[in-house]
């Protein structure tokens, strides 16, 4: 029998657009976050659509991101920003928020935390 990916355990496009936007939710209203919140646009639309389609490959759904804009280069494409723990910590924190108010299994939690802390901690390219 073949394991689900996460995009379908999480219950697939829909609910990776809600966790996609409540990220940016708490990102755009958590005071704690506002030098994370200052690196990216104003408007957060593009972001939000890039993040979803960024996930929804991530997480083992249709590579929507690579099928628009190749290979997704997280490092390079982030490389103009200062990506240090803090930063990398404030993620976390939104989205550890978006995924505790979506996922109610315990083990399904744990396993997408850790796979997001590991990316996020790959971004860093400043020391703290």
């Amino acid at each position: 029998m073949q394991e689900m990916t996460p995009y379908e355990l999480l219950g697939g496009a829909g609910v990776v657009r809600w966790l996609t936007d409540r990220f940016y939710d708490i990102m755009d209203s958590d005071p704690a976050v506002k030098p994370l919140r200052d690196m990216h646009p104003a408007d957060l639309t593009a972001s939000r659509e890039k993040l979803y389609m960024f996930l929804s490959g991530w997480l083992g759904g249709p590579p929507l991101f690579m099928d628009t804009f190749g290979h997704p280069r997280l490092r390079q494409r982030h490389m103009p920003f200062a990506v240090d723990g803090e930063a990398r910590d404030q993620w976390m924190k939104c989205m550890t928020q978006a995924v505790n108010e979506l996922v109610c299994e315990d083990w399904l939690k744990a396993r997408l935390l850790e796979a997001f802390y590991n990316t996020a901690d790959f971004m860093r390219n400043r020391e703290d």
